[in-house]
């Protein structure tokens, strides 16, 4: 097979992996498998790619399966379905909304405030969505229908920019190859050092904040001006003095959680393990679960943990296929040489991504699509941070674009909020997405918004600049003859 025509090959993998996802509704990591099956079955027949390298799946699924950072997968998504079975974010939002009751927008205001604390702490966008439907639908009263599944879609999403939410944790992970891969493509130039997890975590912060603080001060102008048909069956919000104590108890243990992850007095793992079994105490101290209910629970959790690292070794396979053919090298070599500036290019690459991200879901995008732009991406902007930020605000965006946005279809699917038209909900969601965009923007035209959290360089000791000296004077005495000592 000519050596010309194999890139193409990769680009129809990735063109019949989204006809089969969008046309047989098949779970994603089936059809990855499948696709790579298939495609690598055809350039072996082909002469495209060597049999035996194939071998390398094996060895590439059990390097990844060690990774010490996938053990915080599972202890997340337990702490997603307990959420979903306790009543702590029931608490917080009571308690937020007795300190906010002053305030025409108590209401949503505290319900975009849950999302804040409980969405990092939930695994995924959907687990958030389900959450705030059923926790916000009987207690925005007065609330357009419309305004109220935009609160809640937004409010879903909070969990993808601030860390140390599960999306950026494997995020992180996905930026160090990425930035590792950047380093080796033609035209790098050391900048920084290779990024990690605790980078993209202290990166993401104030762009999470400042998107936090606009998003606040919509939910407060739409909240405060009761408009179009509002949510049925209001109920009414009553602070109880045990729903006032675990609410308070709950925002200072999420706050000091999130607060030792960021000094570096936990790792993401230990967080996340901290998380859970804060969560399964509760539970278990408060009698709220019955046997069934814990049967149930940890059934789930491990039928959703089980996808996610299926997903994960779907996309494994797929991304090692996707390579034997050096489809990832001819995309950077092209990105790279586009005509026109890097800034434009880079721009063009996060634009790709929100289309994928239109039609897919976080970690769909993480294992399969981020991979692939983000070490041009990286070298198109010079700054890998830089990139992990916007890459985040990115697939915040796109998820709150309806008909297909992930946080609109699962708040959509939810119930509890009624049906919404797409023109309505447009007009609800404008708000959020020109906030999104303005920090979106911030972040591309000014890098250091990035880095004004990062940790200074170690500093220059007095002895280093006689180091070669020193190092010089004792090999001369090493190499000095020993001489003759008197008895």
């Amino acid at each position: 097979m000519s050596t010309g025509l194999a890139p193409f090959m990769g680009l129809a993998m990735l063109v019949v992996l989204a006809v089969l996802i969008l046309a047989t509704g098949l779970p994603v990591w089936a059809l990855l498998i499948a696709c790579a099956s298939l495609f690598a079955a055809a350039g072996c027949l082909l002469g495209g790619m060597d049999a035996h390298v194939l071998a390398a799946v094996g060895v590439r699924t059990m390097g990844l399966l060690e990774h010490d950072l996938l053990q915080a997968l599972p202890l997340y998504v337990l702490m997603g379905v307990l959420l979903q079975r306790l009543h702590v974010a029931d608490a917080v939002y009571a308690l937020l909304q007795r300190l906010l009751r002053r305030t025409p927008a108590s209401g949503a205001l505290a319900a975009l405030g849950v999302g804040a604390l409980i969405a990092p702490m939930n695994g995924s966008v959907a687990s958030s969505a389900s959450l705030l439907s059923r926790l916000v639908a009987p207690r925005l009263r007065g609330l357009a229908t419309a305004r109220a599944m935009a609160l809640v879609s937004a409010s879903a999403t909070i969990g993808v920019v601030v860390p140390p939410s599960l999306v950026l944790i494997l995020l992180g992970d996905a930026m160090l190859r990425a930035h590792t891969e950047a380093s080796n493509l033609p035209g790098y130039h050391v900048v920084q050092r290779i990024i990690n997890t605790q980078d993209v975590f202290l990166a993401a912060l104030l762009p999470a904040m400042a998107v936090l603080v606009l998003w606040f001060g919509v939910a407060w102008w739409q909240g405060r001006k009761p408009s179009g048909t509002p949510v049925s069956a209001p109920a009414t919000t009553t602070l109880t003095a045990r729903q006032g104590w675990a609410g308070a108890l709950a925002i200072v243990g999420v706050i000091a959680l999130l607060a030792s992850v960021f000094t570096g007095k936990l790792y993401a793992v230990e967080a996340a393990a901290t998380g859970a079994m804060v969560l399964l105490l509760w539970a278990a101290l408060a009698r709220a679960m019955t046997v069934d209910q814990w049967q149930t629970a940890l059934q789930e959790t491990m039928e959703l943990s089980g996808a996610l690292f299926a997903l994960l070794l779907g996309a494994n396979t797929f991304s090692l296929v996707f390579r034997l053919w050096g489809t990832d090298q001819w995309l950077a070599t092209h990105i790279l040489a586009s005509p026109w500036p890097l800034q434009a290019t880079a721009a063009a690459v996060l634009l790709g991504v929100a289309l994928c991200a239109w039609v897919l879901d976080a970690f769909e995008m993480i294992f399969v699509i981020i991979p692939i732009v983000a070490p041009p991406l990286v070298l198109c902007l010079g700054d890998a941070q830089q990139a992990a930020v916007l890459l985040l605000l990115v697939l915040q965006i796109s998820f709150l674009i309806p008909p297909m946005g992930y946080a609109v279809m699962m708040a959509r699917t939810q119930g509890g909020l009624g049906r919404v038209g797409t023109r309505a909900l447009l007009t609800a969601l404008l708000p959020y997405w020109c906030a999104q965009v303005l920090v979106s923007a911030v972040v591309f035209a000014m890098p250091s918004a990035v880095h004004g959290l990062d940790a200074p360089p170690p500093a220059a000791t007095a002895a280093q600049p006689s180091a070669d000296d020193d190092i010089e004077k004792s090999m001369r005495e090493m190499s000095a003859p020993a001489e003759d000592t008197k008895p």
